[in-house]
This record gives structure tokens, sequence and C-alpha cells, in this order.
């Protein structure tokens, strides 16, 4: 069986170019990117590791898992999401896997071609995740047509029966 496509997304890059998201609260626009990216990932069937960077902490890496196909990471001491972004990539394009990476770095552009990976810029990303997200709406939510009358169980029930039932109701 063939494995998901991985994508390993460089966080506050793609935070930056979401319209939709405040980054005047960096906690919750991670949240929110999380959201949204978990259904992309669960639409798309692609497996997602969104990784923010940390390196002004004193703990090491952290991962936080959501799902079989989402985690993130929070890049620990001394490095920076770069550098966890660079080094996924080079192990999983190791073990065969098709990864792309989703970022507008240059340098990591550089790196992660050459490791034989893909490359998505933030904003394309960010739009391929707004076209997902509309289709479902579409697909999914539509144009709600209501009933033109009421679906009453009197309405489907022989004459004689819903007098015996109006009759009980009534206490007769």
């Amino acid at each position: 069986m063939k494995k998901r496509p991985h994508y390993i997304v460089d966080g506050y890059n793609l935070i930056h170019v979401w319209e939709e998201i405040n980054i005047d609260d960096l906690s919750l626009a991670r949240e929110k990117l999380i959201r949204f990216l978990t259904e992309y990932g669960g639409y798309e069937n692609f497996e997602i590791t969104l990784v923010f960077d940390a390196g002004k902490t004193e703990e090491d890496e952290h991962v936080e898992i959501y799902s079989k196909i989402f985690r993130v990471i929070y890049s620990g001491y001394g490095e920076t999401a770069d550098n966890v972004i660079e080094r996924l990539a080079f192990e999983e394009v190791r073990k065969r896997r098709e990864v792309h990476v989703v970022s507008s770095d240059a340098i990591i552009e550089t790196v992660i071609l050459g490791a034989g990976a893909y490359r998505h810029p933030s904003r394309e990303f960010y739009r391929a995740v707004k076209r997902a997200k509309k289709h479902l709406q579409k697909e999914y939510l539509g144009n709600v047509t209501l009933p033109v009358k009421r679906n009453e169980v009197g309405d489907r029930i022989d004459a004689d029966v819903f007098a015996k039932l109006e009759a009980m109701r009534r206490g007769k």
C-alpha cells in the first residue's frame, strides 16, 4: 500500500500569510492553524507535521500528536524550525516517502529541493487550503432546501387510525 504524502509545514511562516488568523495572539493563531490543517490533512488524506520555532526556549524539542496523520513539533533549545524541517525532510525522503515542504524561506527551498522533496510557498498552500474548505462547504452543506410543507404523522396514516388516535388524545 502506498503511503500518503507527508507535508512538513513551517508554522509561523504560514501564519504570517493566513489572512483569517490574527497574529497579535500567537497562541490563538497556532490553535486556529492546527484546526485548519487537521481538517485539510484529513480531507486530502495527507500526513501533516506542523513545525513551530521555539529556539529561544531552554527546553528540548517537544512533539504533540493529534492523530495518526497530524502532529506538531516545537523546536528545542538552539534549534530553529528550519533545522527541524530540513532534518525531517531528509529522514522522510530516505524512507522513500513523498515529502512536501510548505515554507517561503529561500534557504529551506534550496536545501529541500536538494534532498528530493517538493516545495510549496506558504501563500500557495494557504490558497489550496481555502479552495478545499470552499469545496467541502459546497459539497457537504450545499444548498439546503427545506420541505415545502410540514411532514406530519397524520399525513401518512389511514383516516380511521387517525380518528381513533385523535379520540384517544382528547380522552374520549
